[in-house]
């Protein structure tokens, strides 16, 4: 989520240490952790969300095709028939 390397968290540990101290360093820790969990829940919920959206166009867009593709063979196969009556009709005469 964040590109946040090891020198950077532990020059925020030391100030954060500095600041609140040790007696509530633990408290804010678990805290902190709490809160970076809960947004990297949101961002995974966020990013399924997305991702099933994109699925849902793209089999909305491929039945769309598939449908045309049906209508086409259809019109095909009609002529196909029409060609077929027309040829027997000529064969009899």
């Amino acid at each position: 989520m964040f590109d946040i390397g090891f020198w950077e968290f532990a020059l925020i540990g030391v100030i954060t240490l500095i600041i609140v101290g040790p007696e509530k360093m633990p408290a804010i820790a678990r805290t902190v952790g709490r809160y970076v969990g809960k947004a990297k829940q949101f961002v995974a919920k966020v990013q399924a969300d997305i991702d099933a959206e994109i699925d849902t166009d793209e089999i909305k867009k491929h039945l769309h095709t598939m449908d045309k593709n049906a209508n086409i063979l259809e019109v095909f196969d009609d002529t196909k028939k029409a060609v077929n009556d027309i040829k027997k009709d000529v064969e009899k005469s």
